[in-house]
């Protein structure tokens, strides 16, 4: 069975990073739902690029994902954070010890903003570096601890990517995805 992926986008996401997960995620075959957490399907990212949901993240409610990838970008992290429905999600995730994820400045806008990175290590972007609770292992593109993996920044987007695949598919589709992609 494949595996189920939410990545929320919002206005200002950061669009390198959301499309780098949606499409490496896609490459193993997974289930890539992309959900607005705007009134519109459409949103604006960062830097001008429009992207399109699948749905509206209130569509994702009742939902349950394999992982959830939270791309980064100012402010789209911030509408991510103050997105309800979404941070019900995360809770749900990691309570019941499945996937989630963030890069660049969600892994503090929105995880440590929600107590979701309480007693973990974690990275992200340099300029969020100095609000990070736990900055051990800032200077690591990737970060894994248990049920939540962190990166840092555009990047490390595709790293971060297959970070994920290795968590839900194993290091062997990782592998042979980062080398499809000329990457590993």
């Amino acid at each position: 069975m494949p595996a189920k992926v939410l990545v929320p986008i919002a206005n200002g996401t950061e669009e390198i990073e959301a499309v780098c997960l949606i499409d490496t995620l896609r490459r193993t075959g997974a289930e890539v739902t992309v959900a607005s957490v705007e009134a519109t399907l459409q949103v604006t990212a960062s830097r001008g690029t429009k992207l399109v949901a699948d749905m509206s993240i209130a569509e994702c409610a009742n939902e349950i994902y394999d992982c959830i990838a939270i791309p980064g970008g100012m402010p789209g992290a911030e509408r991510l954070r103050d997105c309800k429905i979404l941070t019900a999600l995360l809770y749900v995730q990691r309570d019941a010890g499945r996937l989630y994820s963030a890069i660049c400045a969600a892994p503090v806008v929105v995880l440590q903003h929600h107590g979701l990175l309480a007693g973990r290590a974690a990275t992200c972007h340099p300029s969020f570096v100095s609000h990070l609770e736990n900055p051990v292992h800032v200077e690591k593109r990737v970060v894994v601890d248990g049920n939540c993996i962190t990166s840092r920044g555009p990047g490390t987007a595709i790293e971060f990517a297959l970070a994920l695949i290795e968590a839900l598919c194993g290091v062997e589709k990782m592998r042979e995805i980062g080398q499809q992609m000329l990457v590993k």
